[in-house]
């Protein structure tokens, strides 16, 4: 598999590896945190530098958008830094058409943060991102004050800012984390105090850790209530700083994955424990089927192990990395159950029901669960794996290609979403 841009080709096939990789990986700035920065950027009072930045479709929806909205912000791709200078919680511009390709936490974060302006905002974004859920968040939204045109509380909707008016409001955000969240990081400029009742399932609550962590760190302190009840205070302001970017958790699982199915080993450096996200938890997984872990200050290291073991996964928390779990599950020695997933069917696309048809595909024997699946040891061969448009599905199968003849890779260019030069750098697994 030579070096290639995936966006310039409809397929690439993935060469096995002819021996048990050995690498360091140093994998791009998160997408989570680089979207959060630059929102809290964006709202801050002076100029903010995020160094270690990742340069993606997904971030570049979000500067894109602010940038319509009237922040000024200068990216420098080769140095992976954006400069922001923020307007205080104000949004210059007074109408603006903003588009927001498949990016959720674009569409999510910037409709509840547009309701702080003056003006009248029209986002839209592709015809999956009209599926995702969002009418919860209208609601909540609606009940600090906020007002919104659409038809049938989904994109494209208009937002009809006067400001925030705040007050207390009642959100489910069984459905994503990223609804609440995008209510937290634009609450401290509501007129007054916001306080958010949170109703039904919480999912994926690591990253509402990071907003509330990285909220913390901008200079916005927040009660969360044992994740039920939110209070934010009004009067308090985003700190301008600079800020740099740890890498993405949910992008390095692969490379610890290739570790786990081949008995190698894989760092990836600037990773620790500590991080903010919750995918780091991805390694204990990895641990509990028979890899060894190294957690230092300055990089995690997996050892894959002769043959993994099976077993019985919550991933709610952590759902970004089931893909990846998945494809190495048939090579496990007992079945291993992914469960507690169900949100999973409202992301870039049903990813319950495409691991399932993917890997029946490979001659994998899966049984689908409305929250999860079930996946049994099985042999596979190739085909050419679907990828729905779903960044993670390409990515997470490719590890399979690494012992598997044959794995072929449809749509490749949907890596860029949140890692466009992924398959590059996969390349160094063979060195």
């Amino acid at each position: 598999m030579p070096p290639v841009q995936a966006n310039q080709v409809d397929q690439i096939e993935i060469r096995p590896v002819s021996r048990p990789v050995d690498a360091e990986i140093r994998v791009p700035g998160s997408k989570s945190i680089t979207n959060r920065a630059l929102l809290m950027a964006a709202l801050a009072d002076g100029t903010s530098t995020l160094e270690n930045a990742l340069f993606s479709e997904d971030s570049h929806w979000c500067a894109g958008c602010l940038t319509r909205l009237g922040i000024e912000i200068e990216a420098d791709q080769e140095a992976a830094r954006f400069t922001v200078k923020g307007q205080g919680g104000h949004f210059p511009a007074k109408t603006a058409d903003l588009f927001v390709g498949n990016s959720g936490t674009t569409a999510r974060f910037l409709t509840a943060a547009a309701t702080l302006g003056h003006g009248d905002y029209h986002f839209d974004g592709v015809p999956r991102m009209r599926q995702r859920p969002i009418g919860n968040l209208l609601q909540a939204l609606r009940g600090l004050g906020a007002r919104f045109t659409s038809d049938g509380d989904c994109f494209p909707l208009t937002v009809h800012a006067d400001g925030l008016r705040g007050g207390e409001t009642e959100l489910d955000a069984s459905e994503s984390s990223q609804l609440l969240s995008a209510i937290l990081q634009a609450a401290p400029y509501a007129a007054n105090d916001v306080i958010i009742n949170v109703i039904g399932t919480v999912v994926s609550r690591p990253y509402i850790d990071i907003s509330l962590r990285m909220m913390a760190q901008f200079g916005i302190l927040a009660d969360k209530g044992n994740y039920r009840k939110y209070t934010i205070r009004a009067g308090q302001k985003y700190r301008a700083q600079r800020y740099v970017i740890e890498p993405d958790a949910s992008n390095a699982t692969y490379f610890f994955a290739a570790a786990a199915l081949t008995g190698g080993r894989v760092r990836v450096p600037h990773l620790s424990p500590d991080a903010l996200q919750g995918d780091t938890h991805f390694v204990d997984i990895l641990e509990q089927m028979g890899c060894s872990v190294t957690r230092a200050a300055e990089y995690i290291e997996v050892h894959g192990p002769g043959q993994l073991d099976g077993g019985d996964f919550n991933m709610n928390a952590i759902s970004d990395t089931a893909q990846t779990l998945a494809a190495i599950a048939p090579f496990a020695r007992q079945p291993v159950t992914i469960r507690d997933v169900e949100h999973m069917r409202y992301k870039e696309t049903d990813r319950i029901r495409a691991i399932v048809a993917e890997l029946r595909k490979l001659g994998a024997r899966v049984e689908e669960f409305p929250d999860g699946v079930r996946i049994e040891p099985s042999a596979l061969h190739g085909a050419a794996v679907d990828t729905y448009d779903d960044h993670r599905m390409a990515m997470a199968f490719s590890v399979i290609g690494l012992v598997v003849p044959g794995i072929r890779i449809n749509n490749p260019g949907c890596t860029a979403k949140t890692f466009p030069d992924f398959f590059t750098r996969f390349e160094t697994l063979y060195t």
